[in-house]
């Protein structure tokens, strides 16, 4: 059994990827994932001791350089990531008996798994890229949602009609140089039958209405690493303090919510946990502890709370630890973590991508109090863990069928 998993996007897009390949290979499959060729990537891949086929250009200095890609790049980015995935999936898929796409629309991948006469399957890590009239579509470059529209059906034509604008023109030409006809529903092309949904039950639920999905639980990838001897030392030096990290976003919103954060913990007397992430964060004073690359459910359990940017995996990081949550939503399905964090009781969702003092600091309030934290504990008790092995399983299955 050989399962080839392809995903574009930040690190959010590959670690469950990550999981679902150490899954597979624990179940005696091979994996292989075409993804983005970052370094730590790399890194996360090799640790696991899965192969990586590189799949276009590195993602970070792509979003983090002097002009990151505006709403009007979409279509030619589109067009590019098509042309890559279709590529890489060719090159790396021969010989394999499923195609696994996830990310930004695998629109490329599928039609690659198409060419090589192998079934295809999509995996969601929100629940909103999935069609249901009980929820509205996550919003992507096109064609805007009407104001006031309450309809989600009307909302989800023009999720339709949004990506056969984006990835329709590549797909369709690699169509035609292999004498297939074009397809107008790119958006049940991309998004296969009976898809995957990498989310926990509870954290993110599916509402039941729509296609086919099965809910696998989030794939998590193992971690089995210690924290640095000098942040144990910094944790171990007094109470719990609070992390604050915003993960892949490296935009000035992210600073600018740091910069509120550290402010109002600091107006607590609690002491800080910073992640530099791709923005390059940078503590000062005795009282905040600057951390690179770490094993986040480890360091996450040590905390009083977690202030961060709501991708998908930091936000189940943070759950399935316990740890009570602020959620700062910068982009794309943050605001439905955000959202998800303040309905359950495990923490607060901001309203809007820059806190000032005052709102970061009502946001803590909420986080820090011990209602919260007993919750949140209660949350982490339902949580499922073995979503990975569940979809590795089920992949493995389907193939044998």
């Amino acid at each position: 059994m050989r399962v080839l998993a392809t995903t574009f996007g930040s690190r959010g897009d590959v670690e469950p990827i990550a999981g679902l390949a150490a899954a597979l290979r624990a179940l005696g499959a091979e994996a292989v994932v075409c993804a983005p060729p970052d370094r730590e990537f790399a890194d996360l891949l090799e640790r696991l001791g899965v192969e990586l086929v590189p799949m276009g250009d590195p993602v970070r200095p792509m979003v983090g350089g002097d002009r990151p890609p505006s709403a009007a790049d979409a279509p030619k980015l589109a067009g590019r990531l098509v042309d890559a995935q279709f590529a890489a999936v060719l090159r790396a898929g021969e010989g394999c008996d499923v195609v696994v796409g996830t990310g930004l629309p695998p629109a490329g991948a599928a039609l690659a798994a198409e060419r090589l006469g192998v079934p295809y399957r999509f995996a969601a890590f929100v629940p909103g890229v999935l069609p249901s009239p009980l929820h509205r579509p996550l919003g992507r470059p096109g064609k805007p949602f009407p104001k006031g529209e309450t309809d989600n059906r009307v909302l989800w034509d023009i999720d339709a009609e949004n990506l056969r604008a984006l990835y329709g023109p590549a797909l369709n030409a690699h169509r035609a140089a292999m004498g297939l006809g074009p397809l107008d529903d790119v958006q049940g092309f991309v998004l296969s039958d009976r898809p995957l949904l990498a989310t926990d039950p509870v954290l993110g639920p599916w509402p039941g209405a729509g296609p086919e999905v099965v809910q696998t639980g989030a794939w998590l990838a193992p971690d089995e690493r210690p924290l640095p001897a000098d942040l144990e030392a910094f944790l171990d030096a007094g109470d719990p303090p609070v992390y604050i990290g915003f993960g892949s976003m490296p935009w000035q919103s992210g600073k600018d919510a740091a910069a509120a954060a550290v402010a109002a913990v600091r107006d607590r007397g609690r002491r800080i946990v910073l992640s530099r992430g791709w923005a390059d964060l940078a503590g000062d004073g005795d009282d905040c502890f600057t951390v690179g690359e770490a094993n986040h459910r480890k360091l996450f359990a040590r905390m009083a709370a977690v202030v961060h940017h709501g991708g998908a995996g930091t936000t189940h990081k943070a759950a399935v630890s316990g740890a009570p949550q602020v959620v700062v939503p910068q982009i794309a399905d943050q605001p439905y973590w955000a959202g998800r964090v303040a309905a359950l009781g495990i923490g607060a969702g901001h309203d809007g991508p820059v806190p000032t003092f005052e709102s970061m600091s009502a946001a803590l309030e909420t986080a820090l109090a011990p209602e919260t934290a007993g919750r949140a504990a209660a949350v982490a008790a339902q949580f499922r863990t073995d979503g990975a092995a569940r979809a590795a399983r089920l992949l493995i299955e389907g193939a044998a069928a």
